[in-house]
């Protein structure tokens, strides 16, 4: 069995934007070892984002890591017997070319550094086009149930097919995503290699969604002291153990393994004059899902600011503040949102204790 832990992802990023610098060819030797793939580098253009590199290790954990393991056994991976789809996927996933201007990359929304999340409220899509909604994490979603803000998406599968569409994103049709893999004589022969055959949609989506299902987040010093290691938590992390179980009633929604319930809930973000955006609805057409957006894991948390769907909440002090005062009335709030009884105490030491979900290996 390979080391689990979480290797890059327990680290606090800076917002220096400096940082994100032109792929180089060692790199992406690295990243696409066995498949022989060759990097595409963009055209200039005024419109051109500067790439976001692979900063991951060499060789990703095979297993799920400590605090997961028990879970991922419910959720079966895609099969990929030597590796060769996740390493298929990796390099897709670096590379703009499934973007109609060959600018935007997955990892241009879903940035390693930011714990597959954007540090920005809303992303910049093509031709600088900006996004309706933040980018989530991609941490931990092997072990989702459903997958979009809105839920619209059952699958991984379907789920990672959906930003190379969108218009505000990378606005490449499928057909032509696949023609342009197709004409490329290095994937082309990539894609033969692992399917016999020349690329289909499934292949696309099947190469994306298995190197994303490898991006693991836990061995925290939570999962470390709730397997006895007292220690691993100080002792306001302990006390904002405490509150999350007890008056803070987070674990009602945040709860399992990985911290969330899989649901859809309304808590008022983005309500004006009392009024909530369409939510879940839109995908469901129920009256009862507006305003309702997908609880997201709370593994990684100090990787993945800002917080919520539209990115409004930029620390996790603002969000602990925005649910002491139990969240933003409307008529769809959910009934589990009620004002809480919390002293300010209270409040950094949950701060703390969520801060401890990203802290790798209780230390």
């Amino acid at each position: 069995m390979q080391d689990s832990r979480t290797f890059a992802f327990n680290r606090r990023p800076t917002r220096d934007r400096s940082r994100v610098q032109p792929w180089s060819a060692a790199g992406l030797a690295i990243c696409c070892a066995g498949l022989g793939l060759a990097a595409l580098a963009p055209a200039g253009g005024a419109d051109r984002q500067d790439p976001v590199p692979d900063t991951l290790p060499e060789v990703l954990p095979v297993d799920p890591p400590v605090g997961l393991r028990a879970a991922a056994q419910n959720f079966p991976l895609l099969p990929d017997p030597n590796g060769a789809w996740q390493a298929l996927g990796r390099k897709l996933f670096f590379d703009p070319i499934l973007s109609s201007d060959r600018s935007v990359s997955c990892a241009s929304c879903h940035q390693p550094d930011f714990g597959f999340a954007d540090p920005r409220p809303l992303s910049v899509g093509v031709e600088g086009r900006l996004t309706l909604r933040h980018a989530p994490t991609l941490l931990n979603r092997a072990l989702g149930q459903a997958f979009m803000w809105d839920g619209s998406a059952a699958t991984l599968e379907e789920q990672v097919l959906r930003p190379i569409v969108n218009p505000l994103e990378m606005d490449l049709a499928v057909p032509d995503a696949l023609a342009r893999l197709a004409a490329h004589p290095v994937y082309s022969a990539a894609f033969e290699e692992v399917t016999g055959s020349t690329i289909r949609e499934a292949d696309l989506s099947r190469a994306l969604a298995t190197f994303v299902q490898k991006l693991w987040h836990a061995d925290s010093a939570v999962d470390h002291f709730r397997a006895g290691q007292i220690r691993a938590l100080s002792s306001a992390e302990k006390a904002g153990m405490w509150v999350y179980e007890s008056r803070g009633g987070c674990w009602r929604c945040h709860s399992g393994a990985n911290f969330t319930d899989e649901s859809f809930h309304n808590t008022g973000v983005g309500v004006v004059n009392g009024e909530a955006l369409e939510g879940r609805m839109g995908f469901t057409g129920r009256d009862g899902d507006r305003g309702a957006f997908k609880t997201p894991t709370l593994r990684g948390l100090r990787l993945t600011a800002p917080y919520m769907h539209d990115g409004s909440l930029a620390s996790l002090e603002e969000v602990v503040e925005f649910y002491r005062r139990g969240g933003e009335p409307n008529p769809d709030l959910d009934d589990r949102l009620k004002p809480l009884e919390l002293t300010d105490e209270d409040a950094v030491n949950l701060v703390a204790f969520l801060n401890a979900l990203s802290r790798v290996g209780g230390e």
